[in-house]
């Protein structure tokens, strides 16, 4: 987990592969979204391509940051790194268990709240990345002399 904290690019750029080859397998499958009475489609290649580019670039970021010597805080890599995975992690998860044959619209209303809660704390991380990024350039590094 230390290691996680020192080089959180690491993290970002795994997931990549992972993420694309999600993606190359469902491809054909729609992720649609439903809000009020539109639906968007979006294919789930094209979101996972997306999805890998954001974590290039967060994964360059992190990188940048580590070979100019700039220290970031460890509680906001936490929390950037905890509220998007754990949001990618979740969001399918609570997504499977919507209530199909059997109608009960406040279950799948409060299921809808939940999943709706959980993908704004994943908005609020990316947030958190250039906030961290700004406060590691700001923040000077310590010296210590031998």
């Amino acid at each position: 987990m230390n290691q996680l904290l020192k080089k959180p690019h690491l993290i970002f750029l795994l997931t990549i592969p992972i993420i694309m080859l999600i993606g190359f397998l469902s491809r054909g499958a729609i992720f649609d979204i439903n809000i009020h009475d539109t639906y968007y489609l979006i294919d789930y290649f094209y979101l996972a391509t997306l999805i890998s580019i954001l974590f290039g670039i967060i994964g360059f970021g992190y990188w940048v940051m580590q070979k100019v010597n700039r220290r970031l805080s460890k509680w906001l890599n936490w929390a950037h790194i905890v509220l998007t995975f754990g949001g990618i992690i979740l969001v399918p998860i609570f997504a499977q268990l919507y209530q199909k044959e059997i109608i009960e619209y406040k279950f799948n209303n409060n299921l809808t709240l939940v999943i709706t809660i959980i993908i704004l704390l994943m908005i609020l991380a990316q947030i958190i990345f250039p906030i961290n990024i700004i406060y590691g350039l700001i923040k000077k590094n310590r010296k210590t002399s031998g």
